[in-house]
């Protein structure tokens, strides 16, 4: 599922801006056709052995119901959305690269209403062509039956169909079955649809002895001809038949985890017993859970408000440095505390030198004649360096020390509104130091310029390219890995199949602000760099029942696109390449002709969030990586170092003012291999 990575500090943004079908008529008649020739399906067609109507008038024909979502990830994927009659071989035989066949893709609607209900709608085709399975256990072959759940699926990549890069296997979320995700997603209940050619077939009616679905010592009824359903939630299973069904499917374990009608004190006692127990990165951290609940919890206790409730659980979540760990936004808190500013944009460079890099028009910096450029020596009579380090940014906590370092600087120059604030600083130029004492105002475009990601155009496409005028290199910005899947997999073709008609001689890749999405399609993307499949990472996630972290059973991987780019590559980071942006970083990182470029490492953040979703009172909420991404060899992989570059370029003067130097090394490494 998606993993974004810092989606709290987009919603300042929105925040802090409040606050200060085709028609069938009138179609031509056209001539008959004639009989085509009937080719052989890889299931053999049954006669129908009932119709629905007067005869049968109990025969499933319809489906339909509401798929509930409390995931805040669930709408970046209404994109070509619709449910699937999805064959279950895959599940029956535990193989979950089963991918569904294209012929057996019997799919309906979905519909996102404005009140933000999604709802599907699926007719049964009269014969599915679904996989015949032989589950009746009497040791004797049999024609079977056809196995199916509803499922929603967002179509990505091809045609209208479902290929392997969209899915495989069977459907763990937003399905009629429940999966139990502690014993390796094993059918737990719910509801399937089955489909038997004659009344001579039997079928399951319980989980037998070992409590799996499909194994030798299921009891099994026979099953009448046509549809059926069964309800797995019964014992013994209930098989019935109604011409119409109206089914809600189950969201799974990615759903919420909702303590919002708790009080204060027991909303936060169960967010802490679950997180850190299915937190991943406790030992690598050095997090001791009991003593930061004693810290918070007197806090958390003398609560009178949403602003001290939220305070706590800040400090709470402070004190883990991970950055997908995190609080929605408090517009309040953050008017009071950070609400004010003076107008600069400050740069550190690799020197150490601090120095104003943006300068707002008609505010107290401007008015007080300090110019682009200038060196800050220190604030508050505080050595600059000594009072970035004291700084606590309100975007934390961080991953790594780099990331964190960025925002100290970052929030120096935030304040509460109407304060006075000394600053020391030499004008470029200049020999002298001056001194001068502002008073801040409420302002927060100097904020806004000082993150990358909020510079990022509104309305731009999530992937945009061109061919550099100078060099004739391809040049390719993804924006995110969070928006319209298919939108984005056709653009991303479009790109990498035109670089190669043009024969550009080598492309860059700007993930610099691309804060992460969806790692499958991360992955996708970089397979067009790769012939070969190559097995990337493992994850591992808590088990309930085992009271320990498991290894999944499928590990990431990348496969081959549809288009293979053969030339050299630069792909461009930084600290705000964050989670699936690291992922795809570190997917490029293994091929010999990429080459990773960058002031700094990547964020360092890339724990599975889309099971850490919580919703506490007040409206607030928060988010814990649940889900550890390991090496094939068991090491730890990417959190907390992020992806270092091969190429680290010094932060300077010309780069702090404007200056694109990490392209123009992309493209001078570029233009060397080349030659």
């Amino acid at each position: 599922m998606l993993a974004r990575a810092r989606w709290f500090p987009l919603l300042l943004l929105i925040t802090i801006t409040i606050f200060a079908c085709n028609a069938v008529s009138g179609v031509p008649d056209t001539p008959v056709p004639p009989t085509p020739t009937i080719t052989p399906t890889s299931t053999p067609l049954p006669p129908i052995p009932v119709q629905p109507g007067e005869e049968h008038p109990s025969e499933p024909v319809f489906i339909n119901g509401d798929i509930p979502y409390t995931s805040p990830f669930f709408l970046n994927t209404i994109s070509e959305p619709f449910v699937l009659l999805e064959d279950q071989a895959g599940f029956v035989n535990r193989d979950e690269d089963f991918q569904f066949p294209i012929e057996g893709q019997a799919v309906g609607p979905v519909t996102v209403l404005e009140d933000g209900t999604v709802t599907y709608s699926l007719a049964l085709p009269s014969v599915p062509q679904g996989t015949q399975l032989d589950l009746d256990n009497n040791h004797v072959d049999d024609k079977g039956v056809q196995v199916f759940a509803i499922a929603y699926w967002s179509n990505t990549w091809g045609g209208p169909f479902l290929e392997d890069r969209d899915g495989t296997g069977w459907s763990t979320a937003y399905a009629s079955t429940i999966v139990d995700p502690d014993n390796d997603n094993e059918l737990s209940g719910g509801l399937i649809i089955v489909w038997a050619p004659d009344d001579d077939q039997g079928f399951p009616v319980g989980f037998g002895d070992d409590g799996l679905l499909f194994s030798d010592d299921d009891p099994t009824e026979e099953i009448p001809a046509g549809y059926s359903f069964v309800d797995l939630d019964q014992t013994p299973f209930k098989i019935f038949k109604v011409p119409r069904l109206s089914f809600n499917l189950n969201e799974g374990d990615i759903a919420v985890n909702d303590y919002s009608e708790l009080s204060y004190t027991e909303a936060f006692n169960s967010l802490y017993e679950k997180a850190s127990q299915e937190y991943p990165f406790t030992q690598e951290k050095g997090i001791q859970w009991e003593q930061l609940h004693e810290r918070v919890y007197s806090d958390v206790e003398n609560a009178e408000d949403i602003d001290d409730y939220y305070r706590a659980l800040r400090a709470f979540v402070n004190e883990i440095p991970d950055a997908h760990v995190g609080l929605s936004f408090n517009a309040d808190v953050f008017f009071e505390e950070r609400g004010g500013g003076i107008g600069i944009v400050l740069t550190e460079l690799s020197d150490h030198r601090v120095i104003v890099s943006g300068l707002l028009p008609d505010t107290p910096a401007a008015d007080a004649d300090i110019e682009l450029g200038a060196e800050i020596l220190s604030i508050d009579d505080t050595p600059i360096s000594d009072k970035i380090s004291d700084v606590i940014p309100d975007f934390g906590p961080y991953s790594t020390e780099h990331h964190k370092r960025l925002e100290q600087v970052v929030f120096l120059t935030r304040f509460p509104p109407d304060e006075k604030v000394t600053i020391s600083y030499q004008n470029p130029g200049e020999t002298n130091i001056r001194e001068e004492t502002l008073t801040t105002e409420v302002e927060y475009g100097s904020l806004f310029e000082s993150i990358p990601t909020f510079m990022v155009d509104e309305v731009a496409l999530p992937i945009e390219g061109e061919i550099l005028d100078d060099s004739g290199l391809g040049y390719i910005r993804i924006n995110t890995f969070s928006d319209d899947y298919s939108l984005m997999a056709k653009t991303w073709d479009h790109y990498i199949e035109s670089f190669i008609e043009n024969d550009v001689p080598g492309l860059i890749i700007d993930v610099r602000t691309n804060s992460g999405g969806s790692g499958s399609i991360a992955l996708d993307f970089a397979g067009y760099f790769f012939e070969e499949e190559i097995h990337l990472y493992q994850s591992k996630y808590y088990n309930d029942k085992s009271g320990k972290f498991e290894t999944t059973k499928l590990p990431a991987i990348i496969k081959p696109g549809t288009t293979y780019f053969d030339r050299p590559v630069a792909v461009i980071v930084s600290p705000y390449c964050i989670s699936a942006c690291e992922g795809f970083t570190y997917a490029m990182k293994q091929n010999p002709d990429a080459i990773i470029i960058g002031h700094f490492p990547t964020a360092g953040a890339f724990g599975e969030v889309g099971r850490g979703q919580y919703e506490l009172p007040e409206d607030i909420s928060a988010q814990f990586p649940t889900g550890r991404p390991e090496t094939m060899g068991g090491e730890l992989l990417i959190e907390g170092t992020g992806v270092i570059p091969d190429i680290t370029v010094p932060v300077t003067l010309e780069s702090a003012l404007g200056e694109d130097t990490l392209l123009r090394e992309a493209e001078e490494n570029l233009l060397d291999r080349i030659e």
